[in-house]
């Protein structure tokens, strides 16, 4: 596939030709990019030069620009320089603010006006940011006169922020995306910016949180448009990906609070614990005695700070850190263990919040003196806000958690427990025993007791149980490394023994039967829906030549398998009859869903009943010619297409550039997002079936080069050759051309004609019935078919199949009936039940509303 787009060759009227075209390279997209971003590539510039001028390009701001320039209480209200509102967000801080803000100016403000021209970024970036600096001066001038602890500490702050204005203009443009960006950029920055808000509490964070807030209701009123600020639904994938990303960007705030070292915010409990200066241990027994009740107050903050010390403490309290992006890794992938680490984490947070703050009120300078009632109200807010996040977090993993269900085989598991167990037991008991066998060199004096709960805390991050009596230190070199080495070597086992247990799929089969599945599709292909059979999910049965399997899923006791058995023309019999008596063997009900004709004689001697499910709609393409009035609609789709500069694209997954794959999935997201009823799966793929290397998308190109539509077309094997296409996967853009689907499916057949193909199929139209030749008697109604034209009627509003199939119509098919087939009649209600939870698993209380109020209009 070539990385380079080139003009569409000229169509000749006298025969149909695919309207090939190119898709850009990531270095062309960059390119067109940076072309489109004029103001942003100018607040660059003028960031540049400020920093130059005032000497931030080489060191912090100095008094006389800070007073000059910079917001705060200060300048802005006590000394009324109001135009410092709006000229802190033109001038960097220090040299660091100077890089980062000259590449969020590049990348984040040059999203926002990519998205919504320079104009409206212009503006965006000048009234959010100066709402941001202004209401957030306005908030710590009124909250320092009432007392209040953050407004009082940040009173004497002078603030330069270019990234107000850039993040509120940022968060503005959200509202002109499609909902994937959307939902991913506001919820990733705002917990961003929450995380440095909570961790942090500088000044130009508050005023950032604003200035983001103010963009949410400038997006709304710039497009006229407040459903912008409504919650959109999302698929599972995007699901995983948000909750992992609120997940990972909460997990860095501990490294916020001990970089920053600040007093202002109510998560910055421990970093007080790393002293740059600390006394030693010998100094501080001369000066505290020898043991523990003679210890006073500055004694125990030393003895507090003094047992946080050295690698080993410093890297142990990073542990929550690690396992919540370790968490986060995991959510996003569906795992059930990586919901569960997280929870944990997050209860042990709340569990440990009371320790916690008591190391903050042991180790840091709080000022001495009465508490007033306004105090005390603020140390509940304060309080309240340590709890909130954690719970916050707790409250998320629990209203999602059927997003995160893919669970590691239970040997695996076990294997894990026994090896976290096992590095738990011999590090704790290898070190109690170092420490029993020196015991006499710890101080202050302990005995077995306090040896023992030091054991303990030696696994438990210091910034929880630093002030927890008893706090003893080990005087002997042995005991200090292994004092320092127990934690981190235990967390290091338990992280790595996690990531193995949450690379392991649960499945009933090995890779070896997948892969021997595969090549048997290769082989004998299984019909135009047999590549289903490779899909995620799937069990298999194999003969007992290996020679023929089934694919299978197992749902309420029902074995449903994925269309025709795949095996040689003369083994069906045989295959279909074995597998049967396997189910019976397992006691499940057999089920083959969407069989064709040519198996249904196979069932008639076992008598079985058997029912139609649906058509499947087949073009020929060989030989195919677009031509005379039936393929009208078609013909004017695909030369409408051509006229307007559309393209097309014959690809796979693996070859599309990075730029691609994101249009391709905000593509599907918007989809999904304005549909309230839930996702079909079973014999309907999604975006993750795209992904296999034997699956080709057709992708169509507007002028501009970006992707308009996508179809994922699977292949229809025969001896190990590809004979055609089914397709599978269908989405289009918002404001695309009409009618684009019509040309791209006709672009695919002409395609698949230059390749050799046979045929094309638009897969099963499921209730359908096929229409009748002319002069041809409708069949007999009979209480099944009176059911399946009910059900046919009653789902339509919901999932639009009848439309789904005069849709297909427009191509001309040949129909061929796709049935179910099954043993017992009597078994018909759980076999429709089984058939329902394929197609719908997981069906929240939310889309079981809707789906049902969307039936009932």
């Amino acid at each position: 596939m070539s990385e380079t787009r080139s003009d569409v060759a000229a169509h000749d009227e006298s025969a149909d030709a695919e309207p090939k075209g190119r898709l850009r390279s990531t270095g062309e997209s960059v390119a067109g990019f940076i072309r489109r971003v004029p103001f942003s590539i100018a607040l660059a510039l003028v960031l540049l030069a400020t920093a130059i001028a005032t000497g931030t390009a080489v060191g912090t701001a100095s008094e006389a620009t800070l007073q000059t320039w910079a917001a705060g209480v200060i300048t802005t209200f006590d000394e009324g320089r109001w135009w410092t509102v709006l000229t802190a967000l033109f001038i960097p801080d220090d040299p660091f603010q100077l890089v980062f803000g000259v590449l969020a100016s590049i990348l984040l403000l040059g999203v926002a006006e990519r998205r919504m021209g320079t104009w409206r970024a212009v503006l965006a970036f000048v009234v959010t940011g100066v709402i941001g600096v202004a209401l957030g001066t306005l908030l710590q001038w009124i909250g320092s006169l009432a007392g209040e602890w953050w407004a009082t500490g940040t009173s004497a702050d002078l603030t330069l922020d270019p990234l107000a204005g850039i993040v509120g203009a940022l968060i503005t443009a959200t509202a002109f995306m499609g909902v994937l960006w959307r939902r991913r950029i506001r919820i990733v920055t705002l917990a961003f910016i929450l995380v440095f808000v909570l961790y942090d509490g500088d000044s130009s964070n508050a005023y950032r949180l604003i200035a983001a807030i103010a963009g949410l209701f400038l997006g709304a009123l710039l497009t006229r448009d407040p459903s912008t600020l409504r919650a959109r639904r999302s698929s599972h994938a995007e699901t995983r990906t948000l909750v992992a990303a609120v997940v990972a960007v909460t997990a860095i705030g501990p490294i916020v609070a001990l970089v920053n070292r600040t007093e202002l915010t109510p998560f910055s409990f421990g970093s007080y614990l790393f002293d740059d200066d600390p006394v030693d241990l010998d100094t501080l027994i001369s000066q505290c005695g020898a043991t523990a009740d003679a210890l006073g107050e500055d004694c125990l903050k030393q003895l507090a700070i003094m047992s946080a010390q050295g690698p080993g403490m410093f890297l142990l309290s990073f542990v929550p850190v690690l396992l919540l992006l370790l968490a986060a890794w995991g959510l996003r992938i569906g795992r059930r263990f990586a919901r569960w680490l997280a929870v944990a984490v997050n209860v042990a947070i709340l569990l440990f919040a009371r320790t916690a703050l008591e190391v903050t009120v042991t180790t840091a300078d709080v000022e001495d003196g009465t508490w007033s009632v306004f105090d005390i109200g603020e140390l509940i807010v304060w309080a309240l806000a340590v709890l909130a996040l954690p719970i916050g977090i707790i409250v998320m993993l629990t209203v999602t958690r059927r997003h995160f269900q893919i669970r590691s085989p239970r040997p695996a598991f076990l294997r894990f427990v026994g090896t976290v167990l096992g590095a738990f037991a011999v590090l704790a008991v290898a070190y109690f025993a170092i420490g029993l066998s020196t015991i006499d060199e710890y101080w202050p004096a302990a005995d077995a007791g306090d040896l023992f709960v030091d054991t303990l805390k030696r696994f438990v991050p210091p910034h929880f149980l630093a002030v927890v009596d008893p706090i003893v230190l080990p005087g002997h070199d042995l005991t200090s490394v292994a004092y320092q080495v127990v934690g981190p070597l235990f967390w290091a086992v338990f992280i790595v023994a996690a990531v193995v247990l949450m690379r392991q799929a649960r499945s009933e089969m090995g890779f070896a039967d997948r892969l021997r599945a595969r090549a048997l599709i290769r082989r004998h292909g299984g019909g135009t829906l047999g590549f289903m059979g490779t899909w995620p999910d799937n069990a298999y049965w194999f003969s007992a030549d290996r020679d023929a399997v089934v694919a299978y899923r197992v749902v309420n006791g029902v074995a449903i398998t994925m269309s025709d058995p795949i095996c040689p023309p003369d083994a069906a019999g045989r295959v279909i009859r074995d597998f049967a008596s396997f189910c019976d063997a397992n006691s499940w009900v057999p089920v083959f869903y969407s069989v064709h004709p040519r198996y249904l004689p196979v069932f008639d001697e076992l008598g079985w009943q058997h029912m139609s499910v649906g058509e499947e709609t087949l073009v020929r393409t060989t030989g195919l010619e677009l031509t005379g009035k039936p393929w009208q609609k078609v013909r004017q789709a695909l030369n409408r297409g051509i006229k307007e500069g559309m393209t097309t694209v014959w690809t796979t997954w693996d070859e599309l550039p990075l730029a691609t794959i994101a249009e391709i999935n905000a593509i599907s997201e918007e989809w999904v997002s304005e549909k309230e009823l839930p996702e079909m799966g079973f014999t309907l793929g999604g975006m993750a079936e795209l992904k296999d290397r034997d699956v080709r998308l057709m992708l169509a190109l507007g002028p501009d080069g970006r992707v308009q539509a996508v179809t994922s077309w699977l292949p229809v094997y025969r001896d190990d050759a590809v004979v055609g296409w089914t397709i599978d996967f269908m989405r289009r853009a918002d404001g695309s051309m009409n009618g684009i689907m019509e040309f791209l499916i006709a672009s695919a057949a002409l395609h698949m004609k230059e390749e050799g193909a046979e045929v094309l199929s638009l897969s099963g139209a499921p209730l359908a019935a096929k229409p009748l030749a002319p002069g041809e008697e409708p069949p007999e109604p009979t209480p099944m078919t009176r059911l399946l034209e009910f059900l046919g009627r009653t789902l339509e509003p919901a999932y639009g199949f009848s439309s789904l199939f005069r849709f297909k119509a427009k191509f001309n098919p040949d129909y061929e009936t796709i049935s179910m087939a099954y043993p017992d009649p009597l078994a018909l209600p759980t076999i429709g039940v089984a058939i329902g939870r394929a197609y719908l698993p997981e069906v929240s209380a939310k889309e079981a509303v809707a789906l049902v109020r969307t039936l009932t209009k």
